[in-house]
């Protein structure tokens, strides 16, 4: 395990993490000791554990909207899917019956070639 020392609200905390986790943890101490410093400049001197709690709720309400968002968002890619899908479906459908009418009118144009072809028919004596 690394170890990572953090400064939250000007106090150093040292911190455990995964090899390789370091600038990892180290970004989410700092963003988090922006969300303390926010309350702090509002609110001023109301308590470590207060500010600290208050910045958590802070984080979980972003969390939970982007929680939400996120829902929203796989539910949209969901109905395009379902939409997609149905529409190739559709449109492979189409392309059968256009096969279909295609084979039906060369068909008839190879029929009326070859009626054309034909030799005249001899007048009857």
């Amino acid at each position: 395990m690394a170890q990572v020392t953090v400064t939250i609200d000007g106090k150093a905390y040292r911190m455990a993490c995964e090899e390789g986790q370091e600038g990892h943890l180290e970004e989410l101490a700092t963003r988090f000791d922006q969300y303390v410093g926010h309350l702090k400049s509002q609110f001023g001197e109301i308590g470590d554990l207060r500010l600290t709690v208050m910045a958590g709720i802070m984080v979980m309400d972003e969390l939970s909207e982007l929680n939400r968002r996120l829902k929203s968002l796989e539910a949209e890619v969901d109905t395009l899917k379902r939409t997609r899908d149905s529409a190739q479906s559709d449109n492979a459908k189409a392309e059968e019956v256009l096969a279909t009418a295609l084979s039906e009118v060369t068909a008839q144009i190879q029929s009326i070639v070859a009626k054309v072809n034909a030799p005249p028919a001899k007048p009857a004596a």
